[in-house]
């Protein structure tokens, strides 16, 4: 009986490496949700980084836009601000979502990478996250005219995808 209980834990992690593996078999590791896209932006409210007032992802203007969730904690999204402070020169309008941060931390970080946005939504609980099924920071989001989300950049954005996402627009 000793020697059995001796050899449990062995049997119970070779049970959990089975399982893991087969798991890792029957899924694809480069998949990337892309759930939202074909759809409208979600209508989720969150307050301003700049007047804390009540805000949402939608742009009236009827333009295309982008919308960018970023976060101060994120080495990715500082990786990719250049190419956002880019297509801001180039006329393009950005939303950003400051994901699950803290406004001051989010205001530091703007003011060292340079800030991109038209304007900044604050997202601390995760809320737009879901919404728009978020699976890691950064993220960005091509909204249309009508506020269809036309594609999804799950990465630090590239020059090569900022050149796709503006042939996107001018399609």
């Amino acid at each position: 009986m000793k020697r059995l209980a001796a050899f449990a834990p062995v049997a119970v992690l070779v049970a959990l490496g089975l399982l893991f593996t087969l798991f890792g078999l029957r899924n694809d590791p480069k998949f990337l949700p892309r759930a939202m896209v074909g759809k409208p932006v979600p209508e989720v409210v969150l307050p301003t980084l700049a007047d804390g007032l009540p805000d949402t992802l939608s742009d009236p203007g009827g333009q295309p836009y982008l919308v960018n969730v970023f976060a101060s904690w994120c080495a990715p999204c500082e990786i990719e601000a250049p190419v956002l402070v880019e297509l801001k020169a180039r006329g393009v309008r950005i939303v950003g979502v400051a994901y699950k941060d803290d406004p001051e931390k989010t205001r530091a970080f703007l003011g060292r990478t340079g800030d991109p946005y038209a304007r900044v939504l604050v997202d601390r609980e995760g809320r737009a996250g879901i919404e728009l099924g978020v699976s890691g920071v950064p993220e960005t989001y091509l909204v249309d005219g009508s506020g269809q989300i036309l594609d999804k950049v799950t990465a630090p954005l590239t020059e090569a995808d900022a050149v796709r996402l503006l042939a996107r627009l001018q399609r």
